[in-house]
């Protein structure tokens, strides 16, 4: 009976150690990183750890950390988590796909690449509907997402070192 309830207790223990790991990400890049919305603005240094699917954005000021976001199939920050169809309802917009974020830090097409001009060096998209007017460029080491009917800025240029 001893042997059980130690066998169980090293089994949770083993459990909530790995399961409370830290994320391995693939790649890491420096960025200079523009967020402007009504609730979130901020332009300065930034670190991007990120998988094919999963984001974490180290956002920096003056040398000083500020705030981490990581996007995968919620959207953790300081203040908890919320799924991605919240957050665009809080900080962006509530017509916008739940991927939207996760793609615009990656560098993906946005809306299942509609209305996409392909280039050597990236891409761009243009949108506009009732509810936004996007332009959405990616070439090289840039990101430029902007929607004019919402006043919404994100710009990503990483850093080559």
């Amino acid at each position: 009976m001893n042997y059980i309830v130690r066998a169980f207790v090293l089994s949770l223990g083993l459990f909530l150690l790995l399961g409370c790991a830290a994320k391995q990400y693939e790649k890491h890049e420096t960025c200079l990183i523009v967020f402007k919305t009504a609730k979130l603005k901020y332009a300065d240094l930034g670190y991007i750890h990120h998988n094919k699917d999963e984001v974490k954005v180290d956002l920096f000021m003056a040398g000083q950390p500020v705030r981490s976001i990581e996007v995968g199939k919620s959207i953790c920050f300081e203040e908890g988590c919320m799924s991605r169809s919240d957050f665009n309802k809080a900080y962006l917009h509530a017509s916008y796909p739940d991927d939207l974020l996760l793609n615009v830090l990656l560098g993906y097409p946005l809306f299942e690449k509609a209305a996409i001009t392909e280039f050597l060096d990236g891409f761009e998209q243009e949108f506009q509907g009732p509810e936004y007017d996007i332009s959405y460029k990616v070439h090289g080491t840039h990101i430029y997402f902007k929607d004019r009917k919402n006043k919404i800025l994100i710009k990503i240029s990483k850093i080559k070192g």
